[in-house]
């Protein structure tokens, strides 16, 4: 059964939008701080190094799928 935002109280309506606006800035503020460590930037470009190099291991080998 599918619910629809017309099914909801104003209060479940406005809890659903707090929630997901606090879940949206958590997620902000973990990248802004991942992006601001050049430990961070650095491990990407050494990653993506590898990956044009050919160093690296499919999923489905590594999960013998």
């Amino acid at each position: 059964m599918d619910s629809k935002i017309k099914d909801l109280t104003i209060e479940e309506f406005r809890l659903l939008l707090s929630n997901t606006l606090k879940e949206v800035m958590e997620d902000l503020k973990e990248d802004m701080l991942a992006l601001s460590s050049q430990d961070y930037i650095d491990s990407i470009k050494e990653s993506r190094k590898d990956y044009k190099e050919g160093k690296f291991k499919n999923l489905e080998d590594i999960l013998n799928v």
